[in-house]
C-alpha cells in the first residue's frame, strides 16, 4: 500500500512530461498566444522578424494571404500529431502545468541574462542600452515565441539533426552540432535586416547571449516540446521588457 502511494507522484510527473510534449497539446497551449499575436499584427501593426521573413518567403512563392502562415503552423502541428499516432485529447491540468513551467524557464533564462549583463558591464566593456521598447510590443513577443521557435527549432534544428543522420551515427553528437549551428544562426538573424525588419546593431554581448539562449531553447524544445519552448520564449521576452 505504501509503495503504491509513493509511486503516484512519479507516475503523475511522467504522465505530465510525456503528455505536454504532444503536438496537439502544444497547439492547444499556443492557440491563445497565436490568436492574440495575429490580431495584434492587424490592429497594432507590430510584427516579429521571423514572422516577417517567413511571410516574405511565402509571398515570393506566390502565397500572400495573411492568415496562411498561422494556418500552416496549425497544420504542421496537427500533421505532426497525426504521424505520431498519439491520443487526440487535451487536459486542462496539463496546460496549466505548461504555463507554470514556461514561467519558471523564462525566469531561469532571465537570471542568466542578468548575470551575463553584469559580467559584461563590469568586467568586459560598456554596452549600449537597448531598453526603449514600448508595452505594445508584447504582441511582438508573442510572435517571437511562436514563429522564431517554429523557424529555428521545429524547422531548422529538426531539419539539421535529420540532415546529419547519414554523416554522424552518434545521436548526442548529432544533436549537439545541430544545436550549436542553429543557435549561431538564431543569434546572427537578430542582426540581419530583411523583409522590412531592421536588424539590431551588432554587439558581442547580445550576440553571445543569444547563442546561449538559442542553445537553451533548443534543449527545451528537444526535451519538452514546441508548446513549452514557445511559451517560455514569449514569457522571457515579456519578463525582460517589464
Amino acid at each position: 500500500m505504501s509503495e503504491a502511494v509513493v509511486a503516484l507522484p512519479q507516475d503523475a510527473a511522467e504522465g505530465y512530461f510525456d503528455e505536454s510534449r504532444r503536438p496537439l497539446v502544444s497547439l492547444a497551449f499556443i492557440a491563445p498566444l497565436l490568436v492574440c499575436y495575429e490580431v495584434g499584427v492587424l490592429v497594432l501593426r507590430v510584427q516579429n522578424g521571423a514572422d516577417a521573413w517567413m511571410r516574405k518567403w511565402l509571398d515570393l512563392l506566390g502565397f500572400s494571404q495573411h492568415f496562411l502562415l498561422p494556418l500552416l503552423t496549425v497544420g504542421i502541428l496537427l500533421g505532426w500529431h497525426h504521424v505520431s499516432r498519439r491520443r487526440w485529447t487535451v487536459r486542462g491540468s496539463v496546460l496549466a502545468g505548461m504555463a507554470a513551467e514556461c514561467c519558471l524557464l523564462a525566469m531561469l533564462l532571465w537570471l542568466v541574462f542578468k548575470t551575463q549583463s553584469m559580467v559584461w558591464n563590469w568586467a568586459i566593456a560598456p554596452v549600449e542600452n537597448h531598453l526603449g521598447r514600448r508595452a505594445t510590443l508584447c504582441v511582438g513577443f508573442l510572435g517571437a515565441g511562436i514563429y522564431e521557435e517554429l523557424l529555428f527549432r521545429v524547422i531548422l534544428l529538426s531539419g539539421t539533426i535529420w540532415a546529419l543522420k547519414g554523416a554522424i551515427a552518434q545521436p548526442t553528437l548529432r544533436a549537439a552540432l545541430a544545436i550549436a549551428a542553429t543557435s549561431t544562426v538564431f543569434a546572427a538573424a537578430h542582426h540581419v535586416s530583411m523583409a522590412g525588419v531592421v536588424g539590431e546593431p551588432f554587439a558581442w554581448s547580445s550576440f553571445g547571449f543569444r547563442v546561449l539562449a538559442g542553445g537553451f531553447f533548443s534543449v527545451v524544445f528537444l526535451y519538452r516540446g514546441f508548446g513549452v519552448v514557445a511559451g517560455a520564449h514569449a514569457a522571457y521576452n515579456i519578463l525582460v521588457a517589464a
